[in-house]
């Protein structure tokens, strides 16, 4: 054990980018990290920062608040944007990447990093005596679990996401399903999938009657509001998936020049579009009733499904009672919480957690004044969220612009957006100019 370095519990997206943060800085890192001697319901791939559900790390415009986000992280050098600017594929108006060269870019640039150790082996006692960043995600082993519980108290939640199938492109029927992009953004990356009325009610009636998994009695299931199984979708009417996940709205069917009454789209998952996601489908229904009702769409009639959807538990921590801005445990300033545990709700969200709690465990030891970027920030937005929000209502949540400080009242609506978006770049450019000169 040396005072020197910094340990990590988790290789998944925000301990990798808390390594590749505090090793730039020149900090030793020793990176716990349990696959493959052991795998989470989940993950399958030995490989750091595996993404298990999406492959899209959503929209990249600036105007939206992710793509802000991974501006802001990019401009930091985040080894996450730069894996996802290596291995992105062709997906509309958003930034998906090719997940297999995704996870590799990151292991390989983790493994070749000298500051670096990575420990391939299962931490089921808590190594306390050298700052530590907790990272250790959504799906934290329950040795661990029972760990950070004993530290923490019982200040804990959790919730379900559910991942939605994958499918062979091949055995997609384009003879139903057509090429587009909604409002015509990004040409033919998406096939999509037409229902008219009675197709739509059908699906609906065939889901909510279907065979789903029963959680156990220990897993009572409390969903986040962006990643709701579409079974629970249809059971709050039979209109909600068509204004959700089977909006039509910005598509039309070139065959009768006209929007379909829903749209199932499919977003690929590699470069070489060989298999195509269910955007949106989440799901709780057993295999077998996924295989029957998901056929049931047109265009997915002989579908071969490579992934079916699943469903597993997620954890996290009560933020506001128990963190800093920072990210620091109150209790035990020289321990860090990073990733999907604090309750942030997303990919890049994830590693920007990750991102900050590295900078900032690399300052700890180095005696440096930790930092936080401001508010106005996309990055400094979640913090603020996570660690000032009541509570007692504490829910996780993406990045919004919902949650940047209010605007001054001379700025007109219509310049409201790009106003958050030039002073949140002004802000986090100054944020970096300020830690690279200390």
């Amino acid at each position: 054990m040396h005072s020197d370095e910094i340990t990590i519990i988790g290789g998944g997206l925000a301990g990798s980018e808390a390594a590749w943060q505090a090793a730039q800085r020149g900090i030793k890192v020793i990176l716990w990290e349990m696959k493959p001697c052991r795998f989470s319901p989940a993950h399958n791939s030995p490989n750091l920062a595996e993404l298990v559900c999406s492959n899209s790390f959503r929209a990249e415009s600036l105007e939206n608040a992710v793509g802000l986000l991974k501006e802001e992280m990019r401009r930091m050098g985040s080894l996450f944007m730069l894996a996802a600017d290596a291995t992105r594929i062709p997906a509309g108006g958003a930034l998906a990447v090719d997940r297999v060269k995704f996870s590799s870019f990151i292991t390989s640039a983790l493994e070749q990093q000298k500051k670096i150790t990575l420990i391939r082996e299962e931490v089921t006692r808590l190594p306390l005596q050298r700052p530590l960043i907790f990272a250790s995600g959504p799906l934290t082993s329950p040795s661990l679990s029972e760990e950070i519980t004993n530290l923490i108290g019982k200040n804990y939640f959790y919730f379900y996401d559910a991942i939605s199938p994958v499918v062979e492109a091949d055995s997609i029927n384009l003879n139903s399903a057509f090429r587009a992009s909604r409002y015509n953004r990004g040409g033919d990356d998406y096939l999509n999938c037409p229902l008219n009325q009675e197709e739509y009610y059908r699906l609906v009636a065939e889901i909510k009657s279907a065979e789903k998994v029963i959680p156990r009695d220990f897993e009572k299931p409390i969903f986040f509001e962006g990643c709701l199984p579409i079974e629970e979708m249809a059971e709050r009417g039979k209109d909600t998936l068509a204004f959700g996940p089977l909006k039509p709205v910005g598509l039309k069917d070139p065959r009768t020049g006209e929007q379909p009454h829903a749209v199932l789209q499919l977003r690929p998952e590699n470069k070489e579009r060989t298999i195509y996601n269910m955007v949106g489908f989440q799901t709780r229904l057993t295999w077998s009733e996924q295989k029957r009702v998901f056929r049931l769409i047109p265009g997915l009639e002989n579908a071969n499904f490579v992934r079916l959807g699943s469903c597993h538990r997620n954890i996290f921590i009560n933020s506001p009672t128990l963190l800093f801005p920072t990210l620091q445990l109150k209790k035990e300033i020289k321990i860090f919480f990073a990733g999907q545990i604090t309750g942030v709700e997303g990919y890049v969200e994830s590693a920007a957690m990750g991102m900050v709690a590295g900078i900032n465990a690399a300052r700890f030891l180095l005696e440096k004044p930790l930092v936080i970027p401001s508010p106005a920030t996309a990055t400094g937005a979640l913090l603020h969220y996570i660690t000032t929000v009541d509570p007692e209502h504490f829910q996780p949540m993406n990045v919004t612009f919902g949650l940047f400080p209010p605007l001054p009242s001379k700025v007109k609506k219509r310049d409201r957006r790009n106003f958050f978006i030039q002073q949140a770049l002004k802000h986090i450019e100054d944020w970096r100019k300020e830690i690279l000169t200390e």
